[in-house]
């Protein structure tokens, strides 16, 4: 009695991890949930659906249609996940960029204020250099040496980005150190941003560089570049007035 018990058990529990599922079974568990294609039809879209003609003189349009849709669907997930990491690279370019403002704005002084752009703002960013530059102007910044801050010659920004552009990005940028001083052998991509000087201010430049190729490029959008070197001459005003 007990022997015969233990086989039902057997018999009745789950298949071993070895045994192979044959066609009639899938067959019958299909004819006794006839739902189950209709609940999971990510399913269907692995088939090879039957012609429903043999004859190699005809064509099937259905299945023709069938294949054109899986394509589509597979081109229409491909978009999404793209969308997906793209989403996920702007909010992480956008919380770098407000942690590189709030250090910003604690600067109490113009020299504190070039460290934290030396210093803090790469680690703040993600990338490898920051510079600040700028021309020579009618009234010289104070502090400028000692805030080690880059001069530029007369005309550079212009040279480097056109007249009237606030923002370049470089896929591949040479630098002769003009821009990123010792750090100009390290960068391979760059942003450059206009500084806009303020009255009797000379004008200036933000580069941020990165050994990486095409950590910036082209494709990118620059409002977050834009906003940062807006902050920027803000501080600058700011901490000068001061």
């Amino acid at each position: 009695m007990t022997a015969k018990h233990d086989d039902a058990k057997i018999k009745d529990g789950p298949a071993p991890e070895s045994a192979e599922v044959t066609g009639d079974q899938v067959t019958d568990y299909l004819r006794h949930h006839p739902d189950f294609l209709a609940d999971n039809p990510r399913i269907v879209e692995s088939l090879t659906l039957p012609a429903r003609w043999s004859d190699d003189k005809v064509v099937d349009i259905q299945q023709f249609a069938l294949e054109h849709l899986r394509g589509e669907i597979d081109n229409l997930r491909s978009c999404a996940m793209d969308l997906i990491d793209t989403s996920r690279g702007n909010l992480s370019s956008q919380t770098h960029t407000h942690g590189a403002v709030l250090a910003l704005i604690g600067a109490k002084t113009f020299e504190q204020l070039m460290r934290v752009v030396s210093d803090q703002m790469p680690l703040l960013l993600d990338i490898d250099v920051v510079t600040v530059g700028f021309e020579p102007g009618p009234a010289p910044l104070p502090g400028l040496v000692a805030a080690e801050v880059r001069g530029l010659p007369k005309g550079t920004v212009d040279d480097l980005m056109g007249k009237g552009q606030d923002v370049v990005l470089h896929h591949e940028m040479a630098d002769d150190g003009t821009v990123f001083a010792a750090g100009a052998g390290l960068v391979r991509s760059a942003a450059l941003a206009r500084l806009h000087p303020a009255t009797d201010r000379p004008v200036g430049l933000l580069a941020l560089g990165s050994r990486g190729d095409g950590v910036f490029h082209t494709g990118q959008g620059t409002d977050l570049v834009i906003f940062l070197a807006r902050v920027l001459e803000r501080c600058i005003e700011r901490c000068l007035e001061g």
